[in-house]
């Protein structure tokens, strides 16, 4: 049964399919993770009488700092971290399948971008390399390397201040990944236009930065960058799947993952597309941990399930992803 459906989560053509599978993950999830079968009970809710998406439970993330979330502790490939400000506390995604998750990034990246192949891929992410053990570098790492290009590589600010580097990829397709601060450090180098280059930011500010507006961190690095949009991918190490936006913070969900967004007192109550809530995702790739997760992030929900991210919640921590104030 799992093999077929880890097999259909990346083939699912309507909401009907998506359905059918969603709730087959909950049953698998509901019997063979017990912090998730705990919760579930905990609130008197029944399993049996589930029969859409949007009535399933969502599993709070903080149970990633405080439990081990996952099936088959005994064959786990790796455990991911969350990033932050500190190296205390952080959120553990044990993973039973890379070959899962590769399958889903690279997936999203081909939806959203084409092939990797075709790219010259840099980043800029020296917080996330400092801690280590990251989701996102996992991702990058293995787009570098599928990528064609020699030139694909990580980069510090100084790499930008070599001439002949920004000449050598002149006229080449390039991707930037950044992580925000690091973006706006680069963006006082005052460097040569990066006019044809695709900029994705990703991370926030790490404490290193004063927080700002996505809207005014976009409008600083469009005008540096001489770009016409800012990109912006959302991740988290609780997750297996990315959304990437490509201009004013809207992101594009995968067809396995779904955004739903709930009533900010009420956890247990929905609203409608175009309304202010809480950001609840249902990420399908993460079969082997839950599926169903309440994240900390205030959001609105589009239609065709795209969306954007508006802030954090009052009470939550400063966390690495991809999340600015407004």
């Amino acid at each position: 049964m799992l093999k077929s459906l880890v097999h259909r989560i990346f083939d699912i053509k309507s909401d009907k399919e998506f359905n059918q599978i969603a709730i087959k993950i909950f049953n698998f999830q509901f019997k063979n993770i017990k912090i998730y079968k705990d919760y579930v009970n905990q609130k008197n809710i029944s399993g049996d009488k589930i029969n859409h998406y949007t009535q399933i439970p969502f599993l709070p993330i903080e149970f990633f700092k405080t439990h081990k979330v996952a099936y088959d502790l005994n064959h786990i490939e790796k455990i991911f971290l969350s990033s932050g400000t500190t190296k205390i506390n952080r959120s553990k995604h044990y993973v039973k399948s890379l070959n899962l998750y590769e399958k889903s990034f690279l997936q999203q990246f081909l939806n959203v971008y084409g092939d990797p192949k075709d790219w010259t891929i840099l980043a800029l992410l020296p917080s996330y390399l400092e801690q280590g053990d990251s989701s996102l570098i996992y991702m990058v790492d293995y787009l570098i390397k599928y990528s064609d290009s020699i030139n694909s590589r990580y980069v510090n600010i100084n790499t930008f201040k070599s001439k002949t580097f920004l000449n050598k990829l002149k006229n080449k397709k390039v991707m930037l990944f950044g992580v925000s601060y690091a973006l706006l450090d680069l963006a006082e180098l005052k460097i040569p236009s990066l006019e044809n280059w695709t900029i994705i930011e990703t991370g926030g500010m790490k404490g290193r930065r004063k927080e700002m507006t996505r809207e005014e961190l976009h409008s600083k690095l469009k005008k540096s960058f001489k770009v016409k949009n800012i990109h912006s991918e959302y991740g988290m190490s609780e997750l297996l799947s990315q959304c990437y936006s490509k201009k004013d913070g809207i992101y594009n969900s995968p067809k396995w993952l779904k955004i739903i967004i709930r009533d900010l007192e009420d956890p247990f109550s929905q609203v409608d597309n175009g309304s202010i809530g809480a950001v609840n995702v249902i990420d399908l790739a993460n079969i082997f941990s839950c599926s169903f997760i309440e994240t900390q992030d205030i959001g609105i929900r589009y239609k065709n399930n795209t969306f954007k991210i508006l802030g954090r919640t009052d009470h939550s921590e400063i966390r690495g992803c991809n999340l600015l104030n407004i």
